[in-house]
């Protein structure tokens, strides 16, 4: 994740704008060596997301480690509103995945299904429980697990007592206004403590890797 100074993180509904070279390399490095990418369907919206692709320089790694040429990619969605007919569902180098919850309707799972992504139940009724989330991806042997977010998807990660790792870009800037931090989801009775596992800097961002306590 990404943050300004003043805790945006987004400027007009994206996190590009805060960002910068560096945090992308480390992005894409974060994307090689993860078995799946999670992902909320307001962002897959927003950010118009794309399938992962190979790199090279993670080809051997992955081969190693028995994974995919390129992650996967999981949405998370209660209501399956999203579009079946655009490349993350259509042409992904690894099926795409879809979370949802038991009562998702059944003709959006079909249209889901037919456009070649692959539809897990990770709830009760129409919503995802994280926990069940992480425990069915385990399941399909996909144990490292990276959650881009967005914010409301991280909150609810957090709430559940499940993000083991936090990696978060420090951005030299700020942004006023009203845009969401990094989490927003359901409060938690104590703070969590995180130790800070790495630290580096370019060019006034900040880059930290925060491990769960």
């Amino acid at each position: 994740m990404v943050s300004s100074l003043d805790g945006a993180a987004q400027h007009d509904g994206r996190s590009q704008p805060i960002s910068c070279a560096a945090d992308m390399r480390i992005f894409g490095t974060l994307r090689g060596l993860a078995d799946v990418v999670l992902v909320g369907a307001e962002t897959v919206r927003k950010e118009g997301y794309r399938p992962a692709r190979a790199r090279e320089a993670f080809a051997d790694r992955r081969r190693a480690a028995g994974q995919t040429p390129a992650p996967a990619v999981a949405v998370i969605s209660a209501g399956l509103d999203l579009d079946f007919s655009a490349p993350l569902f259509t042409s992904p180098l690894t099926p795409t995945l879809i979370l949802t919850g038991e009562k998702a309707r059944e003709d959006r799972k079909k249209e889901a299904e037919q456009a070649g992504a692959r539809v897990v139940v990770a709830g009760e009724g129409r919503g995802v429980d994280p926990a069940r989330a992480v425990a069915a991806l385990a399941g399909l042997g996909l144990t490292r697990l990276l959650t881009e977010g967005g914010p409301r998807i991280l909150g609810q990660f957090i709430a559940a007592g499940v993000l083991d790792e936090l990696c978060l870009t420090l951005s030299p800037m700020v942004t006023s206004g009203e845009a969401q931090r990094i989490a927003d989801g359901p409060g938690i009775a104590v703070p969590k403590r995180f130790s800070l596992a790495s630290l580096l800097e370019e060019e006034g961002f900040l880059f930290t890797r925060y491990r769960r306590t």
